[in-house]
């Protein structure tokens, strides 16, 4: 790399990542290229397999930018056995990359369980940081609810959903551009008290914080409630995650149901088949592109196994966003405050 290339925001992408990898994440790759500045952008895997994409799609792209890798962490793996058993796959040479500050951010849309490992172990938490976390955003009546944890761990502590409420704010912030989100704890009730043990001792640190807390927010308040971030454990929030996934597929099913059973309702839909899909775009994976792990020391980005190449810029877009607004030092900074005012 070049001295000018170092001051560049350097973001390796896991070219063996994802059910159509390499051709999606190369041709995503080569888009978001296109529409960056300052940057640099690393192509980590099979070389080979990589150069073949290009040359299908008669792409250019600078093989010096290229890290070759020997092996690939499949989707059904375990993530600790193949850490250690595929030292030389794409994924961990990728955590490798941003732990040695050669690039600022990794993306992968390979092994979740994997990419979170290694982000975990190989590049390593925030100091101060008790455990990382998944956020997903979520549509909601008032713009965009981000719900933490969504799986980077089952259970959690409440020192941890409050950590997850600093960090969660600060990107609300600094990429969503919220200047003060409102910060809600997932309970079953709004009271105070209505939770379990461990959410009762979190709705006191909250409280006990400077964030914007509002207390605690029900299932149905993702969707209808003026909040920006909350806070549960991944096991809760990884059902709720995968839940809301399900939507569109069933909104989708419910239509053509109802289209099979009335031509005249068959006509309607298609005339408003346009508006439909511009309503539930905040529902499509590919524009948010993938998900943020919070509270490691670089800039790591998890995205869905069948990302197409339009996830996979997005992906990529979102990561220079985050480098360009200084996300990882502000967290670092929060979380360091937090610790010295000692809130408990």
């Amino acid at each position: 790399m070049t001295s000018e290339s170092k001051k560049k925001c350097t973001i390796a992408i896991d070219a063996m990542g994802g059910d159509f990898a390499p051709d999606n994440v190369v041709l995503g790759t080569i888009d978001a290229l296109s529409k960056l500045t300052n940057a640099n952008l690393i192509l980590v895997g099979n070389k080979n397999s990589i150069l073949s994409v290009l040359k299908k799609n008669n792409l250019s792209f600078d093989e010096n930018n290229i890290v070759h890798t020997s092996e690939v962490i499949e989707m059904g793996e375990s993530p600790t056995t193949a850490l250690k058993s595929k030292p030389d796959s794409s994924i961990v040479v990728g955590a490798r990359l941003v732990k040695k500050k050669i690039a600022d951010a990794f993306v992968s849309a390979g092994n979740t369980g994997a990419m979170m490992a290694a982000s975990t172990l190989i590049t390593g938490r925030i100091d101060g940081v008790g455990r990382p976390t998944i956020g997903a955003q979520l549509p909601n009546i008032f713009g965009i609810c981000s719900l933490y944890d969504v799986g980077a761990g089952k259970d959690a502590k409440a020192i941890h959903l409050l950590e997850y409420a600093i960090m969660g704010s600060i990107y609300a912030k600094e990429i969503d551009g919220i200047q003060n989100p409102k910060v809600g704890l997932l309970s079953m009730g709004e009271e105070e008290g209505k939770g379990n043990e461990v959410a009762n001792e979190a709705y006191d640190l909250l409280k006990k914080s400077n964030l914007n807390f509002i207390g605690n927010v029900e299932g149905r308040d993702l969707l209808t409630k003026e909040v920006d971030v909350v806070v549960c454990d991944g096991f809760v929030g990884n059902i709720i995650l995968k839940f809301g996934e399900s939507v569109p597929k069933l909104l989708k099913h419910l239509l053509q149901q109802t289209a099979k059973k009335n031509i005249f309702d068959a006509i309607k839909i298609m005339l408003i088949k346009g508006t439909l899909r511009k309503a539930l775009k905040s529902l499509d994976y590919q524009e948010y592109g993938g998900v943020p792990l919070l509270g490691i020391d670089g800039i790591s980005i998890i995205g869905h196994g069948s990302s197409t190449p339009k996830a996979i810029t997005n992906m990529i877009l979102k990561a220079k966003k985050m480098y360009d607004n200084q996300l990882v030092d502000k967290i670092k900074n929060s979380i360091s405050d937090f610790k010295k005012r000692n809130v408990s």
